[in-house]
């Protein structure tokens, strides 16, 4: 399944997988509106598949984010095929972003 970003109300909602073969444009497109926004808010909990690629780039926009004092959310807690991926980082990962 192919990758979709929405946008809905402010956050932006992935669906399909996050894989080796997506990971790195997933990356380049959230770095740039990290850089031009103060905040952006991912919710995951559509994401059917995700692998180490995928924890990889977006533990890395999520450090890069707090490092740069940007806000950086990542909805999907719940999502269990996201966050069973995760493991010892599952702390960025959130259950909603109030």
């Amino acid at each position: 399944m192919a990758l979709q970003i929405t946008k809905n109300h402010e956050i932006f909602e992935i669906k399909g997988s996050i894989v080796a073969e997506n990971a790195q444009s997933l990356q380049h497109h959230f770095e740039k509106l990290l850089f031009d926004c103060d905040k952006v808010i991912l919710c995951i909990d559509n994401v059917k598949k995700i692998d180490a690629f995928g924890v990889t780039v977006l533990t890395k926009l999520f450090r890069n984010a707090m490092k740069n004092n940007k806000i950086f959310f990542i909805i999907g807690k719940e999502n269990k095929n996201v966050s069973n991926a995760f493991g010892n980082v599952s702390y960025i990962l959130r259950s909603d972003f109030v």
